[in-house]
């Protein structure tokens, strides 16, 4: 009973923030990656706004996903009726020591945001995936250059968050900061929420977080259901993002990533 309280509370809130940066914001879009945590926000997107998302949906291509994962975007691009916009990324060396992601994909983005003029982007991030991230902020301001102040964050008490926009910066708005990997996995068990086939086992690895085939390896796991998946998060000892090879680096690389805007 707890725990379908806790799931409670989660999704409320996070309606809650969704609803509000959608009345908020004039121009507004969402990060999507096929992943478990990106697809639940949409879910809860879905639950906010009765069955239907408001706002164009945003997936950053670099070309060398998985083919799975580019099967399960055209299944949910038409069975949830999706406006996706596809915003191409080059591969090239930058200051993560990978080409495939990380600074890449905010040049992609932030080209992109310029030719819409979006003026805040919905993402799915915890603040228990990395310890950069649990400085974050439900809504949380970049400036002109995609920068963000991780030392200087507004003060977000009594449900009042700071949502002015000056010219050039935007928002990144967070519904799912307070969730943890396991709630995610409840939420989606409950829900019946569709979910990349990558995340099941299969000859004994499955990914327990998804990129791209250049800097995602899977681990080991006989987790063939979502159920499988809970109980396995009871027992591990093994970080979620040990499979990310970006997230290996030293902390100060995620920082800097982080404060030049990185998703």
């Amino acid at each position: 009973m707890a725990a379908e309280n806790n799931l409670k509370t989660l999704e409320e809130k996070s309606i809650f923030i969704l609803r509000e940066a959608n009345a908020k914001f004039k121009h507004i879009a969402a990060l999507w990656s096929m992943g478990k945590d990106s697809t639940t926000m949409l879910a809860l997107a879905r639950k906010a706004f009765m069955g239907k998302i408001p706002f164009q949906v945003i997936y950053i291509d670099n070309g060398i996903d998985f083919p799975e994962s580019y099967e399960f975007m055209e299944e949910m691009v038409k069975k949830w009726g999706l406006d996706l916009i596809i915003a191409k990324s080059n591969i090239k060396s930058e200051l993560s020591g990978f080409s495939c992601c990380g600074a890449n994909k905010t040049v992609a983005l932030k080209k992109l945001m310029k030719e819409k003029r979006f003026d805040a982007i919905i993402a799915s991030i915890r603040r228990d995936e990395h310890s950069i991230r649990a400085k974050e902020r439900y809504f949380s301001p970049r400036d002109t250059s995609f920068k963000w102040d991780y030392k200087n964050q507004p003060a977000e008490l009594w449900g009042n968050y700071a949502t002015k926009i000056y010219d050039g910066s935007h928002f990144r708005v967070h519904p799912l900061l307070d969730w943890s990997e396991s709630d995610v996995w409840r939420y989606i068990k409950k829900e019946k929420i569709p979910i990349n086939p990558l995340y099941l086992a299969k000859d004994g690895y499955r990914y327990r977080s998804l990129g791209c085939t250049h800097c995602t390896v899977p681990i080991k796991s006989s987790a063939s259901s979502i159920e499988g998946i809970i109980k396995e998060l009871k027992i591990t000892k093994t970080e979620e993002r040990s499979g990310r090879s970006q997230d290996k680096e030293k902390a100060y690389v995620m920082e800097k990533l982080r404060s030049l805007g990185y998703m």
